[in-house]
């Protein structure tokens, strides 16, 4: 993976906005702090400055146009109603967490009406993309890259061009593969330290000082003890990532039983109505109630995390919209849309639960029994 060389000196052309949540507002904010006039849409209309009528509209006012929506249904509509108003002028920079497969059909898409097309998947919570510190992992070729570097410097701190259109969405799903194991060991982990008695400012003490310490923990493992679950990166969102790389994976016949169990809990998180909070929200069922009475939240220099937080969907027409529920509801904002989204990732996930409560069935037999 090579680091792009940098431009001193952006143009600064009209660049239009497509979703409106937690990433792409903070993305808008930086835009034009940087000086770009800035336009926007988002299925739901919303009383911001620049909102426009229409993705359609906004190709018109704007040759650069920057996509935050969260599932390949979303990034294909969105690329389609759009490729009616592509022109050569146009570059699209598409930022969604889909399968590889997905983001090479909407390059193809744009390119077939002469424009360029951009992946940019990024990385970053909620404070670094408000903070314009979030990481992008790029794929597009040379000349695409060079002409999308100075937007995406305005939301960034660092640009990692992965390879052709496809290759950093792979890269996306497998770093958050990484993430969701991560916090999934760290809840378990807290389980058996308190299963034992030991103090929980203890654990985090020794991780600290531990190799297997990172950034995402450094973020996490406070705001766990805090019982702090407001959304950085939702669980619903999280999930969809999960269930891509299983899907992935059974086409190319791997076997990944972490991430299975990953995904396992983040869809216990689903049913038990908690798919809007963070995803580090899989530890809430291991927690006790009380929180370490000497625990202080260290201070430290925000680390990267994985996010897709609060990404918008840009879902059917109004009139079918209507028929989902509340406004701003999109195929994926649902447990059940979720839990449809792949039906492999959730089969293997099912595998799981069922194990696990015929070993605590197997267990409380055990018990009830008198045997040791």
């Amino acid at each position: 993976m090579e680091r792009l060389a940098s431009m001193s000196h952006p143009t600064h052309k009209n660049i239009g906005v497509i979703g409106l949540g937690i990433i792409g507002r903070a993305v808008v904010g930086n835009l034009r702090h940087k000086g770009f006039p800035v336009f926007v849409w988002n299925r739901s209309p919303r009383p911001v400055p620049n909102f426009v009528g229409s993705p359609g509209e906004l190709a018109g006012i704007c040759n650069y146009i920057q996509i935050f929506v969260s599932h390949d249904e979303a990034l294909l509509q969105t690329v389609k109603r759009l490729s009616e108003s592509l022109t050569p002028r146009h570059l699209v920079l598409a930022h969604s967490t889909v399968a590889p497969d997905s983001m090479r059909a909407a390059a193809e898409i744009v390119e077939r009406r002469g424009a360029r097309f951009v992946e940019a998947s990024f990385t970053g919570s909620k404070p670094a993309a408000e903070k314009g510190e979030l990481v992008y992992y790029v794929g597009g070729t040379d000349a695409a890259l060079r002409e999308a570097r100075p937007i995406l410097e305005a939301s960034s701190k660092e640009i990692v061009h992965i390879g052709a259109v496809g290759q950093a969405s792979a890269i996306k799903i497998a770093t958050n593969i990484i993430t969701a194991a991560s916090v999934q060991a760290a809840a378990e982990a807290i389980a058996l330290v308190q299963a034992l008695g030991v103090p929980l400012e203890k654990f985090v003490e020794a991780m600290r000082v531990n190799a297997s310490y990172s950034g995402t923990l450094a973020m996490k493992l406070p705001k766990v003890l805090s019982r702090d679950f407001e959304p950085q990166f939702s669980v619903k969102h999280m999930l969809k990532d999960i269930q891509l790389a299983s899907q992935i994976a059974l086409s190319h016949y791997l076997d990944l039983g972490v991430t299975a169990a990953a995904g396992d809990q983040l869809v216990e998180q689903m049913q038990w109505g908690h798919g809007d909070d963070d995803y580090s929200s899989v530890a809430r069922k291991y927690l006790h109630d009380s929180v370490p009475a000497s625990y202080e939240e260290p201070h430290t220099e925000e680390p990267r995390e994985q996010a897709d937080a609060g990404e918008p969907i840009i879902g059917p027409p109004e009139s079918e919209a209507k028929k989902l529920g509340p406004e701003d509801a999109g195929v994926a904002d649902s447990p059940q849309a979720v839990l449809a989204f792949g039906e492999t990732g959730i089969a293997a996930a099912g595998t799981t639960t069922r194990s696990r409560r015929g070993f605590l069935k197997q267990l409380l037999s055990r018990l009830s029994s008198g045997q040791e």
